[in-house]
Parts: structure tokens; C-alpha cells; sequence
């Protein structure tokens, strides 16, 4: 039986138990260690969930921090077997407060990753459709001077880069020499902060990660209001 926890810190025991998985990524062995999830990861990430809820409401009050066990934050640990052969279990931890009007992860959205191999903050729209990606483009073109001090001030760039994939070519129908033209090029508009496993397991984790997605409100507010989406 999981009893809901209230949130201290991470402990190391939620890297312990994604190295296992790591080395034993199979149904019998996630069976019989099961308990160990609920109680290593599982009811860890939920907590976090929970006492990230206030800090996420003086961000925005349109972003959702749901600790429901089935399409809530956390995202599931069972990976889609069709595209992973073999390895049915993700081997890291993802929580993703999404946008309240975002039906999926391609929704506008701040993200925590944790893992062995790699534990980073992300906030932004990864992947989005045509349509929303052309908003998006848009917006730049229309407001250059907000973009700029969006992705530019010193108070985003000391944080964060911009990642994800971009076209090698600018967009059809968007002017080749335009200034903008590398950020035109987007295909994800994704800011990224890189931490390191000792940030994780700090009892300061909630105040880094609120400070982190403080410095990135006008990059997300500029994407929603692209997206005609509520900030």
C-alpha cells in the first residue's frame, strides 16, 4: 500500500533503482521489484508533484501539477513497446506540467528529467504540429523585439539554451535573410538546463527548479500567447 509522503528530497535511492532497471529491463525482474518503484520512485515523484503545485501556480495559473496515478505529471514508466524491442521500461524519472488545455506531451509545458546518465530542466513546445509550429514562427517574425528578450535576456541565457531540431533550410514562405532566421529554423522551441545528481538530491531541489522556470516565463509566456493559449 503507497501512503502519500510529504516531500523532503530526492534520495540516492531513485538512482539505485533506475541503474538496475538499467541492467535488468525485463517484465520478471520489474515484477518482483515492483515495491521497491512504488516506494524508490514512484510515491518520491508524486510528492514532488504535489509540493511543486504552489510553485508552479505563482508561475502560471494555467499549468497543471497532477498527482493522479494514470495521465497525471508523472509520465508512465512502461515504454511503447512497438518503438523499444526489448525494453519495456523507461530507465528515467519525467514529470512534465503541461499547459491545462495541452492534451499531450507536444503541449506547451515545463519539464523535469531525472536520470543516472542525465538529469536536466526543460521548458517550451517539444515537437509541435504544423499548424502551432507556424504560430509560433509567426509570432517571431511579428514581434522580434519580444523574442529577443525572451530567449536573450541575461536572466534566460544564464540557465538556458535553446535545443532540439531545426531544418537546414528556412521555412518556406519566411524570408531567407531575415535576422531571426535561425530561430525560424526551430522545428522545437525547447529552453534547457542541465543539473548535475547532487542538485537533485538537495533539499533546495524545490527552490532550483522554481528559480529555474521563473527565468523562463517570458520564453513560455511568448509561446503561449503564439498559440493563443492562456498565460
Amino acid at each position: 500500500m503507497i501512503v502519500n509522503m510529504e516531500f523532503q528530497a530526492f534520495e540516492p535511492t531513485i538512482f539505485q533503482f533506475l541503474e538496475e532497471l538499467a541492467d535488468n529491463n525485463n517484465r520478471p525482474w520489474f515484477q518482483e521489484n515492483k515495491w521497491r518503484y512504488d516506494q524508490e520512485v514512484f510515491e518520491p515523484a508524486m510528492a514532488f508533484i504535489r509540493a511543486f503545485r504552489p510553485r508552479l501556480a505563482e508561475l502560471s495559473p494555467f499549468f497543471v501539477a497532477s498527482d493522479r496515478r494514470v495521465g497525471g505529471s508523472l509520465m508512465r514508466v512502461y515504454r511503447d513497446t512497438r518503438f523499444f524491442k526489448g525494453e519495456p521500461y523507461k530507465t528515467n524519472v519525467g514529470i512534465q506540467f503541461r499547459h491545462e488545455m495541452g492534451r499531450d506531451v507536444h503541449a506547451p509545458g515545463f519539464y523535469v528529467h531525472i536520470a543516472p546518465d542525465e538529469c536536466f530542466l526543460a521548458m517550451g513546445v517539444w515537437r509541435p504540429d504544423p499548424a502551432s509550429l507556424l504560430a509560433i514562427r509567426e509570432a517571431i517574425v511579428e514581434k522580434p523585439d519580444r523574442w529577443r528578450r525572451a530567449v536573450r535576456e541575461r536572466k534566460f541565457r544564464d540557465q538556458f539554451e535553446l535545443v532540439g531540431d531545426s531544418l537546414k533550410t528556412p521555412p518556406r514562405g519566411f524570408p531567407v535573410d531575415h535576422p531571426l532566421v535561425e530561430d525560424l529554423k526551430r522545428t522545437d522551441l525547447v529552453g534547457y538546463c542541465d543539473l548535475t545528481e547532487k542538485a537533485v538530491l538537495s533539499r533546495r531541489f524545490l527552490d532550483r527548479v522554481a528559480t529555474a522556470f521563473d527565468a523562463s516565463r517570458p520564453f513560455v509566456r511568448f509561446l503561449c500567447e503564439a498559440l493563443k493559449l492562456p498565460f
